[in-house]
């Protein structure tokens, strides 16, 4: 059962294919903005999986982030999730990155509860 207080922390280790140079974010080589709000939702949705009905996944609908310190590649880099807010099918997070102990990032995050099939049967229309 999806519940207020469920976290997931996901990890990573910032690579050149992260970087803002990289992903075109920005020029410089340090951890893009995409790349840390990738681990926001990477994080939030490995928070709700487990407790899914079968044949279920999220989406994401919106995310919110400041962005606030820069990151070097090499620099180990995590998001933690947590659910805030259930009404339905709509799965609200707070969700914060961090370089060691440093807040590097912190927002919001929305995910929508959806069927894999059907959800993949709208490509097609």
């Amino acid at each position: 059962m999806i519940e207020v207080g469920l976290k997931h922390i996901s990890e990573l280790v910032v690579n050149d294919e992260m970087t803002a140079q990289a992903m075109g974010s920005g020029d410089m080589p340090v951890l893009a903005t995409p790349a840390m709000m990738a681990l926001m939702e990477n994080a939030a949705m490995l928070a709700v999986a487990p407790e899914l009905p079968e044949g279920c996944t999220t989406v994401g609908g919106h995310i919110t982030s400041s962005h606030l310190r820069p990151t070097a590649v090499g620099d180990k880099v995590t998001a933690i999730a947590e659910v805030t807010r259930i009404e339905g099918k709509k799965i609200e997070f707070a969700v914060a990155a961090y370089a060691g102990d440093t807040l590097i990032g912190e927002g919001t995050h929305l995910r929508f509860i959806v069927d894999r099939d059907k959800f993949m049967s709208r490509l097609n229309n």
